[in-house]
């Protein structure tokens, strides 16, 4: 296991479109995830310890920034092949285990991955509504272990103030995760 962090946030750099199929069966592109106010694009995985650590909190963060016009997404680029807890079935089981309330997609060719620059999961892209990247640091202090109960909410406060205003915040703490598993060429 390789651990990364995000590079810093190129503000204004314009989401890219995909058509990925979710564990919900549909098919989802990019306009059909976006919400009035944003997007968050989250690249994460199932096996991932940093993952695992904050999967209630995605849910919790991405429940209330969807109350103010925040959508979010969810795309798996790993290779199951790579490690079977990562596999499509499984997809399902922990999107229905924590109740992801956003679309969880397969990237099984790690083509969206690579356009946005995904390196490690979890790694978070903030959109404001004319899709133009605000946001790519870190959810909160948690590592491989759940952060305190009343760290600051990075990612939250962050993407509130894209909904806010349209911009994120200049100051950004990079996410940390594991390395993306990238297919053998």
């Amino acid at each position: 296991m390789v651990s990364l962090e995000t590079p810093v946030c190129e503000f204004g750099k314009l989401a890219v479109d995909f058509s990925l199929p979710g564990v919900d069966g549909k098919s989802w592109s990019l306009a059909e995830c976006a919400g009035p106010k944003g997007l968050l694009v989250m690249f994460i995985c199932n096996h991932c310890p940093y993952v695992k650590s904050i999967r209630e909190r995605i849910v919790r963060d991405t429940n209330e920034l969807k109350a103010m016009g925040l959508n979010s997404v969810a795309i798996m680029s790993n290779d199951p092949a790579l490690n079977e807890e990562d596999s499509f079935e499984n997809m399902k089981k922990i999107s229905d285990e924590f109740g992801f309330s956003f679309p969880y997609l397969f990237d099984e060719t790690q083509a969206v991955a690579r356009v946005y620059g995904a390196v490690c999961t979890p790694d978070f892209f903030g959109y404001n509504g004319k899709l133009e990247l605000q946001y790519r640091g870190r959810l909160d202090a948690s590592r491989k272990e759940t952060a305190e109960g009343d760290v600051r909410r990075d990612l939250f406060l962050g993407m509130k103030e894209v909904a806010e205003t349209g911009r994120g915040p200049a100051e950004q703490v990079p996410s940390m995760g594991c390395s993306i598993k990238w297919k053998s060429e």
